[in-house]
């Protein structure tokens, strides 16, 4: 699993946590969690800067 610390200015630290079938987005309370496939799609997006 790899993870990825995406701490900002205000104090909030939310995470991203890569695993091999699912990737979670996010902090304690408020977390997204996405199957491979759609993070890979999002991926894709935010670098053609559909997003």
């Amino acid at each position: 699993m790899k993870i990825v610390s995406l701490c900002g200015n205000d104090g909030c630290c939310p995470v991203v946590k890569i695993d091999d079938d699912h990737v979670e987005i996010g902090e304690k309370d408020n977390l997204c969690v996405l199957k491979k496939s759609e993070w890979e799609e999002l991926k894709r997006k935010v670098l053609n800067r559909e997003l």
